[in-house]
């Protein structure tokens, strides 16, 4: 080989391990940067009724367990029991249904009171097929049954609607804990949602105060020097997903959680609603 081509080989050579060295630096560096991110269930909370104080709860409960609320703490909480200490619980037996409704309910053997409760909370029905109702509910939410819920709510009959306004009801217990504790947190309202094109549900983000539901990342450089030009993340999203794992669905008791150690960006004008896909670019709909 010539003195110009071992010359040439060996400036690609450095060239290339200086690129993985640049690399390895960044990781190494995100690394050290990399935060402790903690997930701690508010657990021994009451069966919450209408017009309990949730903050107030919950802020006595942390104490208690020894994970007091500290400064830039995440709060994330199920909308049932928002809903139930708002009073936004329905006896099915105080339901009249529609002919629509019963119509529905008997084609597939549904409570006729439920199917009208469902119809009632929806602005639209987006897609109806074997006993199932996907609608857009009045705040704007594209999900099954309008948000309706029988989990977790005390009474044979009784349902939890979703809250009025998410965001107003995330904005009330946020002030009412820093009232209470002179901490700033942020909070979250969560539900169950389903995906298209996925089986399984996970935890979403309905309502919020404190923090910016999405992290905009376009213009940033990937490690390669790539800019980025979609990547927008639904951190609101993500931390509901992640407070579920020790939230649970089901019998497991425990309807709120802190998220510690997470670096949000702070906003007292971030709203949930800003999750939600315009109609004209969704491709779904």
């Amino acid at each position: 080989m010539s003195m110009s081509r071992k010359s040439t080989a060996k400036k690609s050579s450095e060239k290339e391990n200086d690129a993985n060295q640049d690399i390895s630096q960044k990781n190494s560096h995100h690394s050290l940067e990399t935060p402790t991110i903690q997930i701690i269930g508010v657990k021994n909370l009451p069966v919450i009724k209408k017009g309990d104080n949730l903050a107030e709860l919950v802020c006595n409960a942390s104490e208690r367990q020894g994970t007091p609320i500290e400064d830039g703490d995440i709060f994330v909480i199920s909308h049932v029991v928002v809903s139930r200490a708002e009073g936004t619980v329905v006896n099915l037996n105080s339901v009249v249904p529609s002919n629509f409704a019963k119509t529905f309910a008997q084609q597939f053997s549904k409570d006729p009171a439920l199917i009208e409760i469902i119809l009632r909370e929806s602005k639209s029905i987006i897609r109806m097929g074997e006993g199932k109702l996907i609608t857009e509910t009045k705040h704007g939410l594209v999900c099954a049954n309008s948000g309706v819920d029988k989990s977790n709510v005390p009474g044979e009959r009784n349902i939890a609607l979703l809250p009025k306004n998410p965001d107003s009801s995330a904005q009330r217990i946020r002030q009412e804990i820093r009232k209470m504790t002179e901490k700033n947190v942020a909070v979250i309202v969560s539900d169950t949602h389903g995906r298209p094109l996925r089986v399984g549900e996970i935890n979403v983000a309905i309502g919020v105060s404190g923090i910016r539901p999405i992290r905009d990342r376009r213009g940033e450089k990937d490690l390669f020097g790539y800019v980025l030009r979609a990547k927008q993340t639904a951190i609101a999203d993500e931390l509901c997903s992640a407070a579920e794992l020790v939230m649970g669905q089901a019998n497991e008791g425990i309807p709120a959680a802190i998220i510690r150690g997470y670096p949000y960006s702070k906003s007292e004008k971030g709203k949930a609603t800003e999750l939600t896909r315009p109609r004209e670019k969704d491709l779904f709909i």
